[in-house]
């Protein structure tokens, strides 16, 4: 897990770097206790210019995460108790030009997965950067995430999948026009890794990354 949050604080101080001058708007999903993102800003040169909106569902997370900003005097970071599946989650922080999609993707279903990167242009700025992860244990789905992160309009910076590391870490830019914000749309539900692996889901995989 240290290996993974390295690789996704990595890329995201890259992707702060490369920013244009002026605000930075960021998304974080399932944001758990704001580590990916909270380790990066306290400090980034660029600290001062984001503003970041963590959604998280459980309230103790949320309590860590808010206390944790507070601490490190991010006061350009909301945590945001709520579902986010729901795209109304959003509504106030998009178009983003970061979206973090960290610790998701292992805890959500294959069609839920298709369907939250088909959906996110909607959430993103033009020229948005999506860093994302999924575990690689088999079977493997990230060829195919990385497939329709393309159909959906993204092109691929980056993807980290050592053998010595069973979680994968893509960087997806946005290649086409961002599409309309549409509230109360649902992207996926988090039904973790206990009902992906119960007798009978779609999947038998380990848990992804916890955020």
């Amino acid at each position: 897990m240290s290996e993974r949050l390295r690789l996704v604080q990595g890329h995201l101080c890259t992707t702060l770097d490369r920013c244009p001058v002026g605000p930075i708007r960021l998304i974080s999903m399932c944001a758990g206790q704001g580590r990916d993102v909270m380790g990066v800003l306290a400090r980034h040169r660029r600290r001062a210019d984001v503003r970041a909106t963590l959604v998280e569902l459980d309230d103790r997370n949320v309590a860590v995460a808010s206390q944790a900003a507070a601490g490190a005097g991010l006061d350009g970071v909301d945590v945001v108790g709520g579902d986010a599946g729901l795209t109304d989650a959003y509504r106030p922080s998009v178009p983003a030009d970061i979206v973090l999609a960290c610790g998701v993707f292992g805890n959500i279903t294959d069609d839920d997965i298709a369907r939250t990167v088909s959906g996110l242009p909607s959430l993103c700025a033009p020229g948005a950067t999506v860093i994302w992860t999924r575990h690689r244990q088999a079977p493997d789905l990230t060829p195919s995430i990385r497939t329709w992160w393309a159909e959906a309009g993204f092109v691929e910076e980056a993807f980290d999948g050592p053998d010595r590391l069973f979680i994968g870490v893509g960087v997806h830019r946005l290649a086409v026009g961002p599409r309309p914000f549409v509230p109360g749309r649902r992207l996926f539900d988090f039904v973790g890794y206990d009902a992906l692996t119960s007798p009978g889901s779609p999947a038998s995989s380990p848990p992804d990354d916890a955020p």
